[in-house]
């Protein structure tokens, strides 16, 4: 009986993982690029910079993927709200969790669409997307944010934008870090 009740549950988990990962292979197939965490080099970059920005306090990581951004923004700007935009549900599920278990109030994680997202509040957005996504995503947000407001790019520039300020990492790649205002 033991042994009957330990496979069912390990099959329910291996169900459980294989649901999972399925779920992470779609949404990347839609979106064209699965969720990447940020290197811990280009974290400490973005939060540095994050420090030197004048806001109210609001920030947006557009695609937040796995959290590791927001988190790491959220603990080094307790003032602030974080907002994580993902639109997987596994990385996002992930991110709010740790979110709760590290009792960082001030940063939560939404389900949603970066596209349809209204920026019109925002202070600051961070973004580590691929080219394709910084298009679409520059036109918007030239259209919604407020002068005054930032943007914060890591690898990819935004078209049609003259950066304040290009800080490259000091990461085996040479990551750069993009800084806008609005």
């Amino acid at each position: 009986m033991e042994s009957l009740i330990y496979q069912i549950m390990l099959m329910a988990v291996a169900a459980f993982v294989l649901v999972a990962v399925l779920l992470i292979v779609y949404t990347s197939w839609r979106n064209g690029i699965s969720p990447m965490p940020s290197p811990a080099s280009v974290r400490r970059t973005v939060v540095a910079a994050l420090r030197k920005l004048p806001s109210r306090g609001i920030m947006v990581e557009a695609g937040s993927g796995w959290g590791t951004l927001a988190l790491q923004a959220g603990r080094a700007r307790k003032g602030w709200r974080i907002i994580g935009i993902e639109n997987s549900v596994i990385p996002m599920w992930i991110s709010f969790l740790a979110a709760k278990l590290n009792n960082q109030t001030n940063v939560s994680f939404i389900k949603d669409d970066l596209y349809t997202y209204c920026y019109r509040d925002v202070d600051t957005v961070v973004c580590y997307l691929y080219p394709g996504a910084m298009r679409r995503l520059s036109i918007i947000l030239r259209s919604q944010l407020t002068p005054g407001a930032h943007i914060i790019s890591v690898c990819f520039a935004l078209q049609d934008w003259e950066p304040e300020q290009v800080i490259t990492c000091r990461d085996m790649y040479r990551t750069k870090v993009y800084i806008y205002a609005a």
